[in-house]
Order: structure tokens, then C-alpha cells, then sequence
């Protein structure tokens, strides 16, 4: 590893885990410089105000240089990409993301939460429990947390706590990065077929897990979903050393629209909703005894967690009106969340709006896997941005086509900023819960001018 305040410079900077492992390292008195040919919020504003925003967009191989010490290289990056090439010419170290935080980990106890959906929040319950009873530990999370000012540390703590993406290292290690963190304590919350420009069968996809399940060390431990049964499947083929601790979804009843769970004779009232919550819940509590936590502790701060930002988060709630977003993308998240919401909301109109954003979901090959994903909603929108698909070097999407991958032709598919607001304004009235899901922005949807609509349509 490179000792503090040498030069380390990322490559594709702008990245949600990128930028934040950057100003983590600033901040440990490393010297830190990065490039990317493009950055958006809120990466850029954060890069900005520690002074590592790129002078200028483009890559620049003049940046890296024979006393640069290191190279961390994003997934956005090309093999060709002319930086990456200086970086191999000069012989410099050059790490993926997931590469550089194991090194700087390898002597903690590390716990990977794994899985298609549910890891961002079973990690950032982890956290928020590890944080109110004041241990010690480093984490990588994919969301902002409350009370955590980054979303990466690694400052050599005892444990580290990391959210496990299956999606590949980098362009030069086509391994996914759950992999490469080398589980000391692995979750797997669940799995379904994603990420289809990478992994191109739903058996390659299942493949990935199957090589988190065997990295497990003799002496470590593997926590996971009993009632998947895919993962069920693969954990039942398997003679292993390591321990296993399934779990399932707890006891829960809802009371006055709030979520209370039952666990060890005991009722917490929770500020998460949904019954996939309780099962990410139900999860994160084992990893946590694990690391030897005591349950009532562990319980008493799990009722003060309120949710990671953009995952099922309340914007708006007023007059009986209530606005939600969510970074839904996949099939299994639109099916757990619009259930979450009709099970909370069962008397009101929900206004589901979903934006087919990721290269899966714009893959006319993926969308049958969105057969039947609207599980709820009086109003079905489907967002397609087109200038997507030409970024993405994608194939128009007629609607036609996605309605059908959706079996369900009530679905409204609307491609124009304008006309989903337009179609949003019109159905703003009492008893009602509009649900946002995507990874991307619908387009450029400006979410504060938009709870200024619904509140304006309060004041008339």
C-alpha cells in the first residue's frame, strides 16, 4: 500500500464509490488527483468542496507521472483509456476499487453483504447499530447514511462492513468486486438475475454467487436468505467447513400505519416499512451478533434507523398526500417495493412511476424478467429516455415491446420530461402515494420543483 501523502491518482473519478474512497483518502493526508470525462451530482459538488474536482473533463496522461505511487481504476474506464496506458508504461501500481480497499483491510475482520437487493440497506443498518453502540469500524456503503458525513472509511479500524456489489472490478479484472473483498463474514440477501451486460445468462449471473459462497473461509461464517430459492439451491450442493446461519422473514404486524416488529418477546416500532425490510432486518441482526453484539442493543438502535437515502425515502407527506423515491432498478426491487407500498397504503391510490434506466433494463432481451413487476398501482408509468439509449449505444424500445415485457397493457410509457410531469400534476389529489423508482433521474427530474408542485396544489 502506499503510505500516507503519496500521490495517488483515480481514474474515472466521478463514481458514486470512486469520488467518496477519493476524499476518504484526502482527508487521511494522502495526495490525491483524479480524472473523468464527465461528473454529475452529487459527486461534483462533493469532489468541489475538497478541491479535487478535475481542472478540466477528458483524460489526461499528463496528470500521472513516475512519483505517482498508485492508480485506482473505475469501471467506467476503457483498456484503452490513454491515462490507464501511461499507468502500465511507467510501471506504476495500478488497483480496481475493490483491490485497493482490501489492501487497505486485510488485517480486519470483514463483512460482505452480498446479494441482488436488500445489501445497501442491510449494510447501513449494520452501521447505524455499530455506531450507536460506539464500536469501532470501517465501512463501504453505495448510499448516504445519516450521521455519516462519507460513504467510505478506512482508517485500520478492527472491522470493516462492506456493501458487496457483483458487478466486475474493473475493465482489466472482469471479477465481480464482492469477490475481491475476500469475506471474513458473508451475507447473501437474495438472488436475481441482473446485469446483463456483464453477465449475459441468468447462469453466468447465478455462477458469481456460487464463487462468493466458496470463497468463504474454513473459519469464517456465511449468513443467508433460507426462503431464495435459487440460493437455497446452491447452498444445499455445497460441502462446506465454514458456518452457516440462515434467516427468514420475522414476525411483524403493522399499527397505525408503522411497521413493529416482533423479535426475542420483544415489539419495536420501526421507521422502515416493507416485509423485504423485515427480511433485510432479520439479516443484519445475525451479522451482528456475530461481531458480538447483544440483542437488546442491537434492537434498541434498529427502531432509531431511519432508512439510506433514495431507498424507499419519504419527500413529501401532507393532506394525505405522500411522495416517495426509490433506487429501484431491478424486477425484484420494483416487486418488493410497490408491495411495500400497498401493504402500508392499502386504501390508496398509488401512482407508480418506474424508469427503465440501466443497461439491463433497456435490454430488450432482459425485459421479460419484468413480466408481472408491477405487483400494485392505479397508475402504471414506465419512464424511457431515449437520449439513454443513445449514450448507452442501445436499440430504440418501442412501446409496444415494453408493455409486452411487462405483460401489462395499462402500463403508460412516456419519454418526454414534460409529458410525465404534466401526467404527475394531473393526478396529485388527497389519498394518494406516488412511489419514484429509478437509478437515474427520470430525464433531469428536478425532485424540488416538484414537491413545490404538490405543495402549491395544498395551497389552491
Amino acid at each position: 500500500m502506499v503510505d500516507s501523502g503519496g500521490h495517488i491518482h483515480f481514474i474515472a473519478i466521478g463514481g458514486s464509490a470512486m469520488h467518496n474512497l477519493a476524499i476518504n483518502l484526502k482527508q487521511s493526508g494522502f495526495k490525491v488527483t483524479g480524472s473523468d470525462d464527465e461528473i454529475f451530482e452529487p459527486s461534483r459538488s462533493r469532489l468541489s468542496a475538497q478541491s479535487l474536482l478535475p481542472d478540466r473533463m477528458g483524460w489526461h496522461p499528463d496528470r500521472i507521472t513516475n512519483m505517482t505511487k498508485a492508480v485506482i481504476l473505475g469501471m467506467h474506464a476503457r483498456k484503452d483509456n490513454p491515462e490507464l496506458l501511461k499507468a502500465l508504461q511507467l510501471g506504476l501500481a495500478v488497483y480496481s476499487f475493490p483491490d485497493f480497499v482490501y489492501e487497505a483491510s486485510r488485517n480486519a475482520k470483514r463483512v460482505v453483504i452480498a446479494g441482488s437487493h436488500g445489501k445497501t440497506t442491510i449494510t447501513s443498518i449494520i452501521m447505524h447499530v455499530l455506531k450507536n453502540t460506539d464500536k469501532g469500524f470501517d465501512y463501504l456503503v453505495g448510499a448516504g447514511i445519516k450521521g455519516f458525513e462519507n460513504m467510505v472509511r478506512l482508517s485500520g479500524a478492527p472491522v470493516i462492513v462492506l456493501e458487496g456489489d457483483e458487478y466486475l472490478s474493473s475493465t482489466l479484472d472482469r471479477t465481480p468486486k464482492f469477490i475481491r473483498y475476500n469475506h471474513t463474514i458473508g451475507l447473501i440477501s437474495g438472488i436475481a438475475w441482473d446485469h446483463i451486460n456483464a453477465f449475459p445468462t441468468r447462469e453466468l449471473y447465478i455462477e458469481q454467487f456460487e464463487k462468493f459462497i466458496d470463497n468463504t473461509p474454513d473459519e469464517g461464517c456465511l449468513v443467508y436468505y433460507r426462503d431464495d430459492e435459487v440460493l437455497h439451491r446452491l447452498i444445499r450442493k455445497k460441502n462446506r467447513r465454514f458456518k452457516l446461519i440462515p434467516y427468514s422473514t420475522p414476525e411483524y404486524t403493522i399499527v397505525e400505519n408503522r411497521y413493529v416488529l416482533k423479535f426475542m418477546e420483544s415489539e419495536i416500532p420501526l421507521r422502515l416499512f416493507g416485509k423485504h425490510n423485515m427480511q433485510n432486518i432479520a439479516g443484519a441482526i445475525e451479522v451482528l451478533r456475530l461481531l458480538d453484539l447483544k440483542d437488546m442493543d442491537i434492537l434498541t438502535a434498529i427502531g432509531s434507523f431511519e432508512g439510506a437515502s433514495n431507498r424507499l425515502e419519504k419527500i413529501f407527506d401532507e393532506n394525505n398526500i405522500r411522495v416517495y423515491k426509490d433506487f429501484a432498478h431491478s424486477p425484484s426491487k420494483l416487486k418488493s417495493t410497490t408491495t411495500a407500498i400497498h401493504e402500508l397504503y392499502p386504501d390508496q391510490r398509488i401512482i407508480a412511476c418506474f424508469e427503465l434506466h440501466t443497461y439491463s433494463s433497456l435490454n430488450k432481451n432482459f425485459l421479460n424478467e419484468y413480466c408481472n413487476a408491477f405487483q400494485h398501482g392505479n397508475e402504471k408509468i414506465v419512464f424511457v429516455n431515449d437520449h439513454t439509449l443513445q449514450i448507452k449505444k442501445m436499440p430504440p424500445l418501442s412501446d409496444d415491446l415494453i408493455k409486452k415485457g411487462f405483460n401489462d397493457r395499462n402500463i403508460q410509457v412516456i419519454r418526454s420530461l414534460s409529458v410525465f410531469e404534466a401526467l404527475i400534476s394531473r393526478n396529485i389529489r388527497p389519498n394518494s402515494v406516488f412511489l419514484f423508482m429509478s437509478s437515474g433521474n427520470f430525464g433531469g427530474l428536478d425532485y424540488s420543483k416538484l414537491i413545490n408542485s404538490f405543495t402549491r396544489h395544498q395551497l389552491n
